[in-house]
């Protein structure tokens, strides 16, 4: 599908390389583009002239969408419907985000999240549809279509259905997260915008494995999240498993953060944030390669994002370093020292550097404590000594006569169980 990228700005000169990827993710086939600096038209967004300069490169061009860099609201998408040749159709930023998130929704989480979103902005259209029909007495006045008041209250109904299963979902996998922490295993979330290379990374620091609803592990399924240069490869969430040193870690790609994006649509992706929200680290991965005021907005927003409800220490990672040279690497680590105190700079296309992150994640993930236990011979100790090799890091094991000797560091809830499971062997079981 043929599409023209529109895009209007207070000031400054217009940039449509992102919506232009978005278009492209969607599907669409970019053949022309119409911008311009200048205030908001209330009836059409784009000033009148524009518009017309529009509907000509549209005629002229033959496309079937043409894509607005832009929020339009209900009338604005009508009146510009009406200035286009018919057929053409009208969609803004928020439209095709949500296509994108149909198309790539694969999951029954990420299908709800979707429909979510759909409905939280289809509700205040529903709203304007009712009022506008009501205080004109037309009903599918100005093209909107015949309204329904009962609309409104099946859309709030809908809503309030898909957060009640969302959050059923989320209680399951709350459940999941904390088997994972008491298995000894330390969870680690990436986040960061879209094509900053998440899914790359991943490929570097995680097996390739996926981990399943069920906590096994199989070799069987797909090789790793893909890594094509393209917006919301990733929509849902991949989970696979790392070695990094002494630690079992679980690690977790999301779905990339995208500039401009209204509160409504952020919240209706919350359970999928909640990944990395209760992570115990946080990799915040941005693209190096980018001009450095870019990667400075797109670290506040995403500090925003991040801080807002999360707590785990959050490293940097300046990834794409293969696309700059070490001068330009080192001035944009200076440029954004006060954001990114002590980043740490990799390639995850050819993995320069990788292993240094890797140190860095197994030093800034929750201290491990450190346990001796003495355990009486029996014919269970042995079990228990196997779990302890499993979940922890063991020193030592010596085999007395009467007892045997571990020596381990662990997670702390390891460590408590670990305690627990010597007690039940005998009340001489003891932390030496």
């Amino acid at each position: 599908m043929n599409a023209i990228i529109a895009k209007r700005v207070d000031s400054g000169t217009p940039d449509t390389s992102e919506i232009i990827d978005l278009a492209r993710a969607a599907g669409y086939t970019v053949v022309g583009e119409v911008t311009q600096t200048r205030t908001e038209d209330p009836a059409l967004g784009m000033g009148e002239g524009k518009v017309e300069e529009l509907a000509v490169l549209t005629a002229e061009t033959d496309v079937e969408a043409v894509i607005f860099d832009n929020r339009l609201d209900p009338y604005q998408t009508y009146n510009l419907g009406q200035k286009l040749p018919t057929g053409v159709e009208v969609i803004d930023r928020f439209t095709l985000i949500l296509d994108i998130f149909g198309q790539r929704a694969q999951t029954r989480k990420a299908q709800l999240q979707v429909e979510l979103a759909e409905l939280r902005y289809e509700l205040p259209r529903a709203e304007a549809k009712t009022s506008l029909a009501k205080r004109e007495e037309r009903p599918g006045f100005m093209g909107l279509g015949e309204y329904d008041e009962s609309r409104e209250q099946d859309i709030k109904k809908q809503i309030s259905n898909i957060r009640d299963e969302l959050e059923r979902i989320e209680k399951t996998e709350e459940h999941r997260r904390q088997q994972r922490r008491e298995s000894g295993f330390d969870l680690v979330a990436l986040a960061g915008y879209t094509n900053a290379g998440k899914s790359t990374l991943m490929r570097q620091l995680a097996a390739d494995l996926d981990v399943d609803e069920n906590e096994e592990l199989h070799p069987d399924l797909d090789s790793t999240a893909e890594s094509e240069d393209r917006l919301f490869t990733t929509l849902g969430t991949t989970t696979r498993k790392m070695e990094a040193r002494r630690r079992d870690v679980l690690l977790t790609d999301t779905v990339g953060f995208i500039s401009d994006l209204p509160h409504w649509l952020v919240e209706s992706f919350k359970s999928t944030l909640d990944q990395v929200y209760r992570a115990d680290l946080i990799l915040l991965v941005v693209d190096v390669s980018d001009p450095v005021e870019e990667i400075r907005e797109k670290l506040v927003t995403s500090h925003d994002t991040l801080y807002e409800r999360n707590e785990a220490p959050i490293v940097t990672v300046l990834n794409k370093i293969d696309k700059v040279d070490a001068e330009e690497l080192d001035e944009k680590r200076a440029a954004l020292s006060a954001l990114a105190p002590n980043p740490v700079a990799v390639s995850g296309q050819d993995g320069e550097n990788v292993d240094a992150l890797i140190d860095r994640i197994d030093a800034d993930l929750p201290d491990w404590k450190h346990e001796r236990l003495v355990l009486p011979m029996t014919e269970e100790t042995m079990s228990v000594v196997s779990w302890i090799h499993d979940n922890a890091q063991v020193n030592d094991v010596n085999y007395g006569d009467d007892d045997v000797l571990v020596d381990f560091e662990a997670r702390p809830t390891v460590v408590e169980q670990s305690r627990s499971k010597a007690s039940d062997l005998s009340p001489a079981a003891e932390s030496a």
